[in-house]
């Protein structure tokens, strides 16, 4: 049913974290972050089932102090998803998370200091066989970088990585993957372009401090999308000012619009018109939120009269299009199924949508 371009992915190095793999063959990965107080276990772990239940396959978690890491003890075995602890500053919360089963270890290398403190924490990764993320980020490179580029250039960002590559590779360990973020989309791009010519490390895309959920998620998809239509990048982050569900969300509907990942309710809908049958525009808000649950893939059309439903109908599992005197056609399977009329749509679509995906994936 898929009219489908297939994107040529560039093969990169593949690493594990947790059962998640990054890397190789392996479908890009959607990751978040908590935005909770991490010692807060309870509201950490509630946030982090929000994200489970919206298909995350990673989640990141800030340790800003010990009280944090020692947090990790209690999350990381009541959660379903690996986990990244994000360390910034000090070089002992590596350390500590690492000991307190973190599955990944995030740090920015310019931000922890002297090459002894990055050695200790590579040696705490190589002993619990867990991964680093080197994340450079456009706001904190390294004083003798930004002093000769004057500012965050791509250039800058690029040079930045390959510093702290080298510094990983001196310490004979390979088991990592590489951001090199800004907030500004031709930076970003030009940084990946650069990184993704001159090593094969897996790499992890994302647009940072990309701003609120509307103009985040376009700024977002333009610099992620950019890049991934390219073959670039193993795993993303969508960086919005909002609930890390949100960000899964919007991941996956990238992955999937360059047809990078299969993942839940796919549909098609008309804008709406005068031409239109039945509200559209509701009737697609409700089947859309009624069904988020679903992760196993469906497509979906729903258009309001029949200029083009039909058409797109023929490409999809279950479409409707919409009729006279209150009429509607349902298509299954790209063919014409049966009429309905006087129906609760939203309803009666949940419900035959529901069945397809049984139908589809038992």
């Amino acid at each position: 049913m898929n009219y489908s371009h297939k994107i040529k992915r560039k093969k990169t190095k593949s690493i594990k974290v947790g059962n998640v793999r990054i890397g190789g063959d392996a479908p890009v990965s959607v990751q978040t972050m908590t935005n909770t107080i991490t010692h807060d276990i309870e509201s950490t772990l509630s946030q982090i089932n929000i994200i489970e239940e919206a298909g995350a396959d990673i989640v990141r978690i800030s340790v800003p102090d010990s009280e944090s890491t020692k947090a990790l003890s209690k999350i990381i075995p009541a959660i379903n998803i690996p986990v990244i602890a994000d360390i910034h500053f000090h070089y002992k919360r590596a350390l500590e998370a690492a000991e307190n089963g973190a599955h990944c270890l995030r740090i920015n290398p310019g931000n922890i200091g002297s090459k002894d403190k990055v050695s200790e924490v590579v040696e705490a990764a190589r002993q619990n066989n867990i991964p680093i993320r080197i994340g450079v980020n456009a706001g904190s490179l390294e004083k003798h970088i930004l002093d000769k580029y004057k500012s965050p250039t791509p250039e800058a960002l690029f040079e930045s990585a390959k510093y702290n590559i080298q510094i990983l590779e001196d310490l004979n360990f390979e088991n990592f993957k590489i951001s090199v973020k800004a907030s500004n989309i031709f930076t970003s791009v030009s940084a990946y372009k650069l990184l993704s010519d001159f090593c094969d490390y897996p790499l992890h895309l994302g647009i940072t401090e990309a701003g609120s959920y509307f103009s985040g998620s376009i700024k977002s998809s333009v610099g992620l999308g950019m890049l991934l239509y390219e073959g670039i990048g193993d795993t993303i982050r969508i960086s919005l000012s909002d609930h890390p569900k949100e960000e899964v969300k919007v991941g996956f509907e990238l992955l999937k619009s360059l047809n990078l990942r299969d993942y839940g309710v796919t549909i098609i809908s008309c804008p709406s018109c005068a031409r239109q049958q039945f509200d559209v525009i509701n009737t697609v808000k409700s089947v859309e939120s009624r069904l988020s649950h679903i992760r196993k893939p469906i497509t979906v059309s729903i258009i309001g009269c029949v200029v083009n439903g039909p058409g797109e109908a023929t490409m999809t599992n279950i479409g409707i299009t919409g009729g006279g005197n209150n009429t509607h056609m349902i298509y299954v399977d790209g063919e014409k199924d049966h009429r309905i009329k006087d129906e609760n749509l939203v309803d009666y679509l949940v419900n035959i949508i529901e069945k397809k995906v049984t139908q589809l994936h038992n």
